[in-house]
C-alpha cells in the first residue's frame, strides 16, 4: 500500500467533509510494534492476513475517521442512505470484531449447511458496523490476502457482498469514494454487483465526490 498516498487521501477527505459542515474526526496513531501485533495474533490464535499486518506495522495501529453529514444536506435518491462516513481499523478492533463474529455464529448462525448462515463461517472479523453487522476477511478463500466481505445479521441486502479483492484494494477504494459509511446500504451504491467490490470510478462514486467536492 502507498502510505503517503493514504495520508493525502485522508486529509483531502476530512477537508471535503469539513467544507460542507460535517462533524469530523481523524485519528492516525503510530505504527504497532511487532510485539503488539503478535499479541493480537496470539489472542486470535492465527496470523493476521499479510496486508493488514503490514498496515499495522508500517502505517498505524489505529486509523479512524468519522464524519456526520449535516441534517439538511441533500443527496440524490441513489445516494440518500449515506448519512455519515467512517471506518475504524485497529489492532484492538480486530479482536473485538472477531469476538463479535464468533458470538453471532454461536447464537444465531450455527448451521453451516444453511446458505445464509454459511456466509458467517470461516471468516475473520476486523471491523464492527454500528448496526451490528461485521466487515470480515474471507480466510476460507485465501489465508494470505483474503477478500473483504460484508456479514449482515439481519437479512441485509449486502450480506455476502465482496467489498474488495483484498485489504489494500478495499481500503483504497473506500477512501476514493469518500470513506462512505460502513453499513451495507451506504456502500452498495458503489458496488455494481455482489462480486465487484467498491468501484471508485463508477458513476455514483463520481457523483458523490462532486457533491462533497472531494478532489482526488
Amino acid at each position: 500500500m502507498d502510505y503517503p498516498k493514504i495520508d493525502g487521501l485522508l486529509l483531502k477527505i476530512k477537508s471535503a467533509y469539513d467544507s460542507i459542515g460535517a462533524e469530523t474526526e481523524l485519528v492516525v496513531e503510530e505504527p504497532a510494534s511487532i510485539a503488539e501485533v503478535e499479541a493480537v495474533e496470539n489472542s486470535l490464535q492465527r496470523k493476521l492476513p499479510l496486508q493488514i499486518r503490514e498496515f499495522f506495522l508500517h502505517y498505524s495501529k489505529r486509523c479512524e475517521f468519522s464524519a456526520y453529514l449535516p441534517d439538511d444536506f441533500e443527496l440524490p435518491s441513489e445516494l440518500d442512505e449515506i448519512f455519515s462516513a467512517g471506518f475504524l481499523i485497529s489492532l484492538e478492533e480486530i479482536v473485538t470484531a472477531e469476538d463479535s463474529r464468533k458470538e453471532w455464529v454461536k447464537s444465531c448462525f450455527t448451521n453451516e449447511d444453511d446458505e445464509y448462515d454459511a456466509v458467517w463461517h470461516h471468516k475473520l472479523g476486523f471491523m464492527r458496523v454500528p448496526n451490528g453487522d461485521i466487515i470480515a476477511f474471507d480466510v476460507n478463500e485465501n489465508e494470505t490476502n483474503p477478500p473483504v466481505v460484508y456479514l449482515s445479521h439481519d437479512d441485509g441486502e449486502g450480506h455476502g457482498y465482496i467489498l474488495g479483492s483484498d485489504f489494500d484494494t478495499y481500503f483504497e477504494q473506500l477512501l476514493l469514494v469518500g470513506a462512505c459509511g460502513s453499513e451495507d446500504w451506504q456502500m452498495m451504491p458503489f458496488c455494481p454487483d455482489a462480486q465487484s467490490g467498491i468501484v471508485s470510478d463508477c458513476d455514483n462514486a463520481k457523483n458523490y465526490r462532486s457533491i462533497i467536492d472531494l478532489q482526488i
